[in-house]
């Protein structure tokens, strides 16, 4: 069993561990529990029950795990995902996961460099400053262009200071009601600074900042920034994720004794006072509790149809909620395999701004080893392009769709020129709506992993969660969670969780 580090996961000495409950070593008797979603979030939960003696059963609607983070197979061994995802320093419970199978995360290796490119300024770099606050703060000012003593004159230092005093996870409702972009105004940034630094990071939560909760971004600004000495230069998979994560944990799992069904349509879920069961197709799944971790829509269609033995106030009440969640706008992955090579100096990736619809552009084979063998035995790169936050109500088929992949590609020529001279071997383009979305209301009434009944939990990055945790952070600490909540109830020791720090460096006591 693998439990986290009693010493620190990181390089932060001010990282929290989190103790999960205490306990038997493993289930006394037998227990069981289906986990509905085999992303991120289900693969946790799964794993934490699994390796203490619960047995399993996990199911995938799709024909292969990893959730967004997933890999599929294409013609002449190219591989295609749903676009570029960094796995940050202080994912700590998303690195305790992986090591399962990579001990010494092997098959992750580091993006050394991390510029952000403003469409006719000078752009960022969050490669050569220091990693410890305060000093990564004054190091980025002192090195950012954008900041001059007239603009820092215009910064409203109140707000900064706010970003230094945060208090977890009471800063999370301390803004209800304000909206990321609502407090970006407030901070009075300089512009370059505010479009790279703040409001480029805000879009990498696949939402526009007008939709976007100021609480949630101050908390990811502590997280990945002046909370955190782990830094902002993260790392990626060496090969694509199915290849480097999902087929090496679905190979633990398969140890582990989880029964894992992939393409597993879940129809309905009930719970009553004694058991639980899920629906698939003909077959009635019973067990002793269920663990849903699929994407948000999904989650509000089986809650919506839940089937409870006691609906009780607080169960309409917490049903509402789930309903009131959403989902964020569309977003959209172009990738590119060309026929010549992108300039040696590209980095391989680049956040921008002012390029349309563009917020980052990676070069594959500069870290995926399928990419560098395509790119080696073809003498071309394999370029993509992600688009956060389109247009509501682009739908993959339509006129509009193909508009947003012809703008992705123009833009593209601006970012990278030469890619304008390339041709095109292959290309794909995906649409996806399937994105969580923290709006400004009420932070507290959003649906925890907790839910009115023992036999239900909920886990994945649209569920609340007290640490400042994010996107697939966010989705495996409330996978383990969810896996604590019932081995709690059922007297076996849980899993810790580890955080960044649950203060800002200047937050009061007590």
């Amino acid at each position: 069993m693998s439990t986290s580090e009693q010493n620190h996961p990181g390089r932060d000495r001010r990282a929290v561990r989190h103790p999960g409950p205490t306990g038997a070593e493993r289930i006394q008797g037998e227990r069981s529990v289906v986990v509905v979603g085999g992303g991120i979030a289900g693969i946790a939960a799964a794993t934490v029950l699994a390796e203490r003696g619960v047995r399993v059963t996990l199911l995938e609607s799709t024909d292969r795990l990893g959730g967004r983070v997933a890999a599929w197979p294409l013609d002449d061994g190219r591989t295609m995902s749903r676009g570029f995802h960094a796995f940050f320093r202080q994912y700590y419970n998303l690195r305790s996961l992986l090591r399962r199978t990579d001990p010494t995360l092997e098959r992750l290796t580091p993006v050394t460099d991390y510029p952000l490119l403003r469409q006719g300024r000078h752009g960022d770099s969050f490669a050569h400053i220091p990693r410890t606050p305060p000093w990564n703060v004054l190091g980025f000012v002192l090195r950012s262009p954008a900041f001059t003593p007239r603009t820092l004159a215009k910064v409203n230092a109140r707000a900064a200071l706010e970003m230094m005093q945060v208090r977890f996870p009471e800063t999370f409702s301390a803004y209800d009601g304000e909206s990321a972009a609502m407090f970006l105004d407030r901070l009075r940034f300089p512009e370059g600074a505010r479009d790279l630094a703040l409001e480029v990071f805000a879009r990498s939560f696949f939402a526009s900042p007008h939709d976007f909760a100021a609480g949630e971004l101050v908390a990811m600004f502590h997280a990945y920034f002046i909370g955190s000495a782990e830094g902002l230069i993260f790392d990626v998979p060496t090969d694509d994720y199915d290849a480097a994560i999902w087929a090496p944990l679905a190979r633990h799992l398969a140890d582990l004794g989880v029964t894992v069904r992939c393409g597993a349509t879940v129809e309905a879920v009930e719970v009553a006072d004694d058991h639980a069961t899920v629906q698939v197709g003909q077959d009635a799944l019973t067990s002793d509790a269920v663990v849903l971790a699929t994407d948000p829509r999904s989650a509000r269609e089986l809650i919506g149809g839940l089937q409870a033995h006691t609906q009780s106030p607080d169960v309409a009440r917490w049903r509402d909620a789930v309903g009131e969640t959403r989902n964020a706008p569309p977003f959209a992955v172009l990738r590119l395999w060309y026929d010549g090579l992108v300039d040696a100096e590209r980095p391989a990736f680049v956040g921008t701004s002012g390029f349309g619809p563009v917020d980052n552009v990676s070069v594959l084979e500069r870290f995926e080893s399928g990419a560098a063998e395509w790119s080696a035995k073809h003498h071309g790169s394999v370029v993509e392009v992600h688009a956060y936050a389109c247009e509501d109500g682009v739908q993959p088929g339509t006129p509009e769709a193909a508009e947003l992949e012809r703008r992705l590609e123009e833009e593209l020529h601006r970012v990278f020129p030469e890619c304008a001279d390339l041709g095109v071997h292959h290309r794909e383009f995906l649409l996806r709506e399937d994105c969580a979305l923290i709006t400004p209301e009420n932070w507290a009434g959003r649906p925890g992993v907790e839910t009115p009944m023992d036999r239900l939990v909920l886990a994945g990055d649209w569920v609340r969660c007290d640490y400042p945790v994010a996107l697939m952070e966010r989705a495996t600490t409330t996978g383990f969670l969810a896996g604590n909540a019932l081995l709690s109830r059922w007297g076996v020791a849980g899993e810790d969780v580890w955080t960044v720090p649950m203060r800002g460096l200047l937050a009061r006591r007590g």
